[in-house]
């Protein structure tokens, strides 16, 4: 699969884009348009021996906060230890959207941007609930 410049950094930007999530409890599930939340997940192939070093980074950058960002799950793939994955879930595509220009967001793809080595599945998906939402 060729990886353009452009889908390089949309990719990165969103699974590094809820860097800044919010802690548990930020939304009761009363006050959400369950209709209207987004999720993505997706896998970014880190450069050999580079997978614990992203993960890192992405779970660095996840202790500050973002507006509209339910939840945001790192993990690193079982048979594929480089294969980093990011699961995660939106009030909105807008609120995803619009993290994209936040500064920490931006710092948190600079930081990542040397050790990525693709990309793998990315996955838009419509959460319906579930433990942890």
């Amino acid at each position: 699969m060729i990886t353009t410049r452009r889908t390089f950094i949309g990719a990165s930007a969103l699974t590094l884009l809820a860097a800044c999530a919010p802690k548990s409890g930020a939304f009761a599930m009363e006050e959400l348009d369950l209709d209207n939340l987004y999720g993505l997940i997706g896998e970014i192939k880190a450069a050999p021996g580079k997978g614990r070093e992203l993960a890192e980074i992405l779970l660095e950058a996840s202790a500050s906060r973002m507006p509209g960002n339910l939840a945001y799950l790192v993990s690193l793939g079982v048979e594929e230890s480089d294969s980093v994955w990011v699961s995660e879930v939106w009030t909105s595509k807008q609120a995803h959207d619009d993290s994209l220009r936040l500064p920490a967001v931006q710092a948190a793809i600079g930081k990542a941007r040397p050790i990525i080595g693709g990309f793998g599945t990315r996955v838009e998906t419509r959460p319906l609930g579930g433990a942890g939402l």
